[in-house]
């Protein structure tokens, strides 16, 4: 699958966006290391503390399927049906994928690709609590 495939299938994850709130759409899809894609989308809650983002709802979806290996994932997010502007993860998004994902995690944006360790340098691991 092509960066641009794997923004597409992001792009389409967030038409099931659930965001009446703050009437943003963003769509995520995760590639994982056999090629699997899964996706997720933002799903928001009257208590906003409970809302769950795309990202980690496509992460939960493939470890949930006992997937945890993952290559690449794309992330679009919007408030209209223009997607060109990036949609960078949340530190949260970021801690989750760094569990599962190396640094050199790529994450596919409007704008290009980047890896894990651009957005975040110095990841929590368990190792820190050593």
């Amino acid at each position: 699958m092509t960066d641009k495939e794997l923004f597409s299938a992001a792009v389409k994850a967030a038409e099931n966006s659930y965001s009446p709130y703050s009437h943003f759409r963003v769509g995520a899809a995760l590639m994982a290391a056999d090629g699997r894609v899964f996706t997720g989308c933002n799903i928001e809650n009257a208590s906003y503390s409970l809302t769950n983002c795309a990202e980690r709802t496509a992460v939960f979806k493939a470890v949930s399927e006992g997937i945890k290996n993952f290559k690449a994932i794309a992330i679009a997010g919007s408030s209209t049906k223009d997607f060109s502007k990036p949609c960078a993860p949340c530190g949260a998004c970021l801690q989750v994928l760094s569990e599962f994902c190396g640094d050199d995690l790529v994450i596919i944006l409007s704008n290009g690709w980047f890896k894990l360790s651009d957005f975040l340098p110095m990841k929590f691991s368990s190792d820190s609590l050593k």
